[in-house]
């Protein structure tokens, strides 16, 4: 077995031993099959090869071209790499004949060699082109929809994945702009928002909700989120564990409801003639919300708006592997 280290300066894992914890391999579920959705570096999949017996299996996923290349470096026979997202876990365990997992990590948003490389184009502090795609390989950069997109459709993917209230002004300020010329860098789109935006809380850049709007409209980060929440859901065996690190309150409030909604089923009226037996049953049990430490944020302030939820399914909720 060979476990390849993670280096510091690329990227620091947040809740790294508390996600690998919430996991809880210990015992027979060593022995067990794991899905960390969101491989990144390498960080919680190098923990969690640490943790797993000899008979484990360990599926990552991931869309970033680079993080694949960094998990080719992983010459274990019981990690798997997929270079997709999270959002395909049913048909790639499906492919594999898996009806059961004991267990899946969600760490979601970007990472710092994403934020970090100006060529990716995620960041308003770099000036770079204008991209946005964790998966450069396919789908549409944002500047390329930026150049085409109406006002209107700009403004609402600002105003909702963005939770920004200058949209409007923003979106008006694009449009306008892409007429002069076009917006193909971060520093151009940066300057064009900064333009738009009068006011801005102490200490934020104008242009930080605009960029994770787009960012996330251009990856499809909040379908994909519901999508691989209940495909996890389904492959999950009794008593398996559900871990998902989120980073911004649109991520974490779709986390939080989905996980509410199979741990809180709705009774229906007690005055109906039903048997106890043939009352709906909780499917989950919201095992905790941990954030990190104070020192964690010290060392990593990107760590500082992460929140992770556990979840754990209930043996009374039978499993429905294969389902799609």
């Amino acid at each position: 077995m060979t476990i390849q280290p993670v280096p510091e300066y690329l990227h620091r894992t947040v809740l790294l031993n508390e996600a690998v914890d919430a996991l809880a391999l210990e015992g027979a579920r060593a022995d067990g099959i794991y899905v960390d959705g969101t491989f990144g570096r390498g960080g919680h999949s190098s923990r969690i090869l640490q943790r797993l017996g000899p008979k484990g299996r360990l599926i990552a996923f991931d869309k970033d071209p680079q993080a694949i290349a960094t998990a080719q470096g992983f010459s274990d026979p019981r990690f798997e790499i997929v270079h997709d997202s999270f959002a395909t876990m049913g048909a790639v365990l499906a492919q594999r004949g898996i009806t059961q997992v004991d267990g899946v990590l969600l760490d979601l948003g970007i990472s710092s060699p994403q934020v970090d490389d100006a060529a990716r184009g995620f960041s308003f502090r770099l000036d770079g082109p204008l991209d946005m795609r964790m998966d450069s390989t396919r789908g549409i950069s944002a500047a390329d929809w930026l150049a085409v997109e109406s006002e209107q459709k700009i403004e609402k993917v600002i105003r909702e994945y963005g939770e920004e209230r200058f949209a409007f002004q923003i979106a008006k300020a694009i449009v306008a702009g892409r007429a002069v010329e076009p917006i193909s860098t971060t520093r151009q789109l940066a300057a064009i928002v900064a333009r738009a935006v009068k006011t801005r809380e102490k200490g934020k850049d104008p242009a930080t909700r605009t960029f994770q709007a787009i960012r996330i409209f251009i990856n499809q980060e909040l379908e994909e989120l519901e999508t691989g929440l209940s495909q996890a859901f389904q492959y999950l065996a009794p008593n398996a564990r559900l871990a998902v690190i989120s980073f911004h309150s649109l991520e974490d409030r779709i986390v939080k409801r989905f996980m509410a909604a199979k741990a809180n089923v709705r009774q229906p009226d007690r005055r109906l003639p039903i048997r106890a037996v043939d009352l709906p049953q909780p499917q989950m049990r919201l095992m905790s919300k941990i954030k990190p430490t104070e020192t964690e944020i010290h060392g990593n302030p990107r760590a500082r708006s992460a929140i992770m939820r556990v979840g754990m399914r209930l043996p009374d909720a039978p499993a429905a592997g294969g389902v799609q």
